[in-house]
């Protein structure tokens, strides 16, 4: 597909379909330097759709990279009054939320890490409304990605720079079905699809599952809390109205016990947290507590990342996806979270989500905990599903229900 047509289609249906955005609507935009191209199509797109104001936040990878080496670690244990109160207002209004990922994985390499691990909290903290708003069902929000040259080299070292740039904008547009002839109604396909798996799962009365995997050495067995909800294939306002938090998406995901995880679990992809790789890597739990961990590459990353706080160091998520999916089917690691977690299942320690429990999107931080659901300033996604992936479910009187069987859907 020719470039520019596919980067039109791209940002209508990212207006349309992962933001459904309505007349009168605030959106806010955060977004690399480098997307500037792409993201003036998605603003003219949101105003053509009613969008009452449209907010760019631009980034820049190389002047942030020099603030986190200059600026000392104080600086970032509290969020500017202003960068608070943009993000607080837009909730509050009711505004949409677009993410545009392009991000170069290496980044941060060598950065300090308690830098960026210290911001993530403070803009928890400081900026609660805005992310209440995203975990209650208030606000629609929707991450995308748009390549960029560092990330495309890391995907393609061996062709030119605009060469890799031009191809990673092919295998996105493939990825987000924008050869379809109407990429809108795909998606809706694709968000029907779903439906029946995560009927069977939620009706299956489960109590725990159980994760093997031979050639890693995963063996791990996690609790579900009572009143669990198996969620993916798009989302709802509490309003009911329907969005895509994430484009692409292939997770069927539910919020596990944050006291019940026993055993280990082996990365099967790398991670690109902060800026950061971290290589073949592993945890061990305990009663739902990170009692031991192993890194190749980027222990210290990790290190950083379980001192978050107390959160930090239990599971917010569970995630199946079958070794079927397209994004595992372009044979590519991504080097991107966005990509690569919908390339394989995966589990993510810190915060879980309000919308996997009944009742969860009326509850606070301490009912949620007092439900079975974790709470934290972090979410990190990290994959361990593998081609000899299997996924047992167990019902409180110990029946077995096979869900995966050699990395595969069995339901």
């Amino acid at each position: 597909m020719e470039l520019q047509n596919l980067m039109a289609r791209y940002a209508h249906l990212v207006v349309e379909s992962g933001l459904h955005l309505k007349k009168g609507q605030p959106l806010l935009i955060h977004a690399l330097l480098e997307t500037a191209p792409f993201v003036r199509l998605v603003v003219r797109e949101a105003y053509e759709a009613g969008a009452s104001r449209v907010e760019v936040v631009w980034r820049d990878e190389e002047t942030a990279r020099m603030d986190y080496t200059y600026q000392p670690l104080d600086n970032w244990q509290q969020v500017p009054a202003w960068q608070a109160a943009l993000r607080n207002d837009m909730a509050k209004a009711g505004g949409a939320i677009l993410t545009i990922d392009a991000a170069d994985p290496e980044a941060l390499t060598g950065v300090d890490p308690r830098k960026p691990a210290a911001w993530a909290k403070a803009m928890h903290r400081d900026c609660k409304p805005y992310y209440d708003g995203m975990d209650k069902g208030e606000n629609i929000w929707c991450i995308i990605a748009a390549p960029s040259e560092k990330w495309a080299a890391r995907i393609f070292p061996d062709l030119p720079a605009e060469e890799a740039v031009a191809t990673l904008w092919q295998v996105i547009g493939k990825l987000m079905r924008l050869d379809a002839e109407d990429p809108s109604a795909a998606w809706e396909a694709h968000r029907r699809s779903f439906e029946e798996r995560k009927a069977f799962l939620n009706g299956a009365q489960l109590d725990a599952l159980h994760f093997t995997s031979a050639s890693t050495g995963t063996d791990l067995t996690v609790g579900l809390p009572q009143g669990y909800i198996w969620a993916g294939g798009g989302a709802e306002l509490q309003d009911g109205t329907p969005f895509f938090p994430n484009m692409p998406t292939e997770e069927i995901f539910c919020s596990p016990h944050w006291e019940r995880a026993d055993g280990v679990v082996h990365s099967s992809l790398p991670l690109c947290h902060n800026g950061e790789m971290v290589e073949d890597f592993s945890f061990t739990f305990r009663d739902g507590k990170v009692v031991d961990y192993t890194a190749r590459v980027g222990k210290e990353v990790l290190a950083r990342l379980l001192e978050t706080d107390e959160g930090a160091v239990r599971l917010g998520e569970c995630a199946l996806i079958p070794k079927e999916s397209p994004i595992a089917g372009t044979g590519l690691l991504f080097y991107n979270t966005l990509f690569d977690e919908n390339a394989a299942c995966h589990l993510a320690l810190g915060a879980g989500f309000s919308e996997c429990l009944e009742g969860g999107l009326e509850m606070d931080d301490d009912q949620l905990k007092a439900h079975g659901v974790n709470c934290s300033a972090v979410h990190m996604d990290f994959m361990f599903g593998t081609p000899d992936l299997s996924v047992t479910g167990i019902r409180k009187d110990g029946t077995q229900v096979p869900i995966f069987r050699d990395g595969s859907w069995v339901i």
